[in-house]
């Protein structure tokens, strides 16, 4: 035990609780007059944020909601989603985002596992919500959320949304209490069993949101959010917060654009016409904006794209900073909140052409401040730093999860000997950037030699014809696994296994890859499976492969 010196304070001194109260200070003192813009419909100021958010402080206290209740919210990404991210936990209760592309079966089950008082649903997910409602087990109340008039539901619902605000108090008295309390819940889904309660508390969101606010903004090299930009998330809400950046986008006050629904043309036509230059997203996002028609006739450049959730391949990477965009890795998990590391260029690599830039662009990146960051092996000792040497990324920080709701041996395997397990395959250099190779259960392991699934997929990527490209590795009598690639070809483009295999054979003349790593089985496909968050769906690749 280390013995520390520890002053008692003054009489009445304050204690200054880290809540999610603290970040709404700032925004309104600094750009009173700055935009929130929900999509076509809706635009104010930051003055009109703060008092929305005491009215449903207000609203949500009337209708029975207290400290400790948990509030279930589906919605498109909206400027209601971000009035909730604050008035929800700032009154003591949890914000439950639910994810709107589960299946009815597992939205049913995460809103009971959560035990949800009162849920806020737009319109568009009222037919999912009365068709599970009878099996609801602790809802007391439904809030409808309208963009226009308001459908008639079997819901018994309190009331509309806007109506509700309407008939509030604007002042509302937000009180203090422990910044421990839980702030936010979401459920990730893995690959087996159902899906896992994440929870953060007021102190670890606040934590995440002032680290995230000087890592996005004060290094050279990547100014991603700055006081000038104009925000829009093209991650769902429901998912990690949006990354956690709304909270950095209203501490900082700048402009905020919510598109709504994605849908890839109107989101080109916002980031136009409100002059969004931050945003993030996974690649298959990206690609979907690259592709659609709006994308044909608009200038990209200036848009500063942070991807992550899934590899960012080469040929992609290169297709966007050919149109302009400046896209920068992230890497997270929705178990750390989701911050742990960013790309970095040094001064030599901005110095050169904005194409040769890409192969940095698409590394994991650098620890971000206060994430203690490892690369382990079998045994639990810290690999080389040597860019070459493989282990799993374990990591701690302020702001990750302590563990899964309800879930303790859950929770104690995430959290093995003291270390966050991310179950991610990496290297780190002398310089201290890291490179995931792959998950641990995406490596493929064929003839006692792993191959990089993420390494073959952005090899592939780099054929001109490639829109999207997904490997994985399936059982195989004689070598344990082999890869297989299912391969998108762009419109009017021609592709066959052969040309393919040809592709990558230059990786193999090179010494880049091994002759035996270029898959047997190269299929050209209309589509490649999604998540419900939209990363690409392997396990289900694979389920579907080895039933071929």
């Amino acid at each position: 035990m280390v013995t520390t010196k520890i002053i008692a304070p003054a009489q009445d001194a304050y204690t200054y609780p880290l809540l999610i109260k603290s970040l709404l200070l700032s925004g309104g003192r600094y750009c009173p007059d700055q935009e929130i813009v929900y999509a076509d419909k809706l635009r104010y100021n930051y003055q009109t944020l703060n008092e929305r958010i005491k009215r449903l402080a207000d609203a949500l206290t009337k209708a029975g909601v207290k400290a400790g209740d948990t509030v279930a919210l589906l919605d498109w990404d909206s400027h209601r989603y971000l009035e909730c991210f604050f008035a929800v936990p700032m009154i003591g209760a949890v914000l439950h985002t639910v994810n709107i592309r589960l299946s009815a079966e597992q939205v049913l089950y995460t809103m009971n596992h959560a035990e949800d008082d009162l849920v806020l649903v737009h319109d568009d997910f009222l037919p999912l919500i009365e068709q599970i409602h009878d099996q609801l087990t602790t809802v007391k109340g439904f809030v409808q959320l309208s963009d226009g008039e308001a459908p008639a539901t079997t819901l018994p619902v309190v009331g509309e949304y806007e109506c509700l605000l309407a008939g509030a108090k604007p002042h509302f008295d937000f009180p203090d209490f422990d910044e421990h309390s839980v702030a936010t819940l979401f459920y990730t889904t893995g690959t087996t069993g159902d899906p896992k309660g994440v929870y953060f508390t007021h102190r670890q969101l606040v934590l995440h949101t002032l680290n995230a606010v000087g890592t996005l903004g004060v290094y050279q090299g990547l100014p991603l959010l700055r006081s000038d930009d104009v925000y829009m998330p093209i991650t769902p809400m429901f998912h990690v917060h949006a990354w956690g950046v709304p909270y950095v986008a209203t501490l900082m006050g700048i402009k905020q654009v919510y598109p709504g629904r994605y849908e890839p043309n109107s989101l080109v036509r916002l980031y136009r016409e409100e002059e969004v230059s931050f945003s993030h997203c996974v690649p298959t996002i990206l690609q979907m904006i690259l592709g659609c028609d709006e994308a044909a006739r608009t200038d990209f450049s200036g848009w500063k794209m942070l991807l992550g959730g899934s590899a960012l391949t080469h040929g992609l990477a290169a297709q966007a900073t050919e149109r302009g965009m400046r896209v920068h890795s992230g890497y997270g998990m929705s178990e750390t909140c989701p911050l742990l590391c960013l790309s970095h260029l040094s001064d030599a690599e901005l110095a050169q052409p904005a194409q040769d830039q890409v192969a940095a662009r698409i590394k994991t990146g650098v620890a971000v401040p206060m994430v203690d960051l490892r690369i382990i092996d079998a045994g639990g000792n810290e690999v080389a730093q040597d860019g070459e040497a493989l282990g799993e990324i374990v990591v701690r920080a302020p702001w990750l999860t302590q563990g899964y709701l309800k879930a303790p041996e859950q929770g104690a395997q995430l959290w093995e000997n003291g270390w966050m397990h991310t179950g991610d395959i990496a290297s780190i250099d002398a310089l201290g950037v890291v490179e995931i190779k792959d998950r641990i259960k995406d490596v493929i392991k064929t003839g006692g030699e792993w191959i990089s699934s993420l390494e073959l997929e952005s090899l592939i990527s780099e054929h001109p014809a490639v829109t999207s490209v997904a490997v994985v590795g399936i059982p195989d009598a004689q070598w344990g696994e082999r890869p297989v690639a299912l391969v998108v070809c762009a419109p009017g483009q021609c592709l066959t296994e052969s040309t393919l295999a040809a592709h990558l054979l230059q990786y193999v003349e090179s010494g880049r890859i091994n002759k035996w790593a270029i898959p047997r089985q190269i299929r050209v496909v209309a589509d490649i499976p999604k998540t419900s968050v939209g990363k690409i769906n392997k396990k289900l690749i694979r389920e579907q492969e080895m039933s071929l």
